[in-house]
């Protein structure tokens, strides 16, 4: 008989925090590992992981502008070529 699948197995690398063993489920943050999950209390440690989170969302955004721009002008530059 399988044994039920641990409460981490739920847990998508795309919903960590940078690969962290971290994830935000309803507004608060958890501590996963194969042993199981934790959800943190103190404001401090979960003060930084909003700011962490939320500076990690703007840089990904910045890479996703600056690939944008580079599609963008590639294309320009592909048509002046034709």
């Amino acid at each position: 008989m399988p044994h039920p699948a641990p409460s981490w197995a739920s847990v998508h690398r795309s919903e960590r925090l940078a690969d962290a063993p971290v994830v935000r489920r309803a507004g608060r943050w958890r501590l996963v590992s194969p042993s199981g999950s934790l959800l943190a209390f103190d404001p401090a440690f979960t003060d930084e992981l909003d700011r962490f989170a939320t500076d990690m969302a703007a840089a990904n955004r910045a890479v996703a502008d600056l690939h944008n721009g580079r599609d963008v002008s590639d294309a320009r530059v592909r048509e002046v070529q034709r």
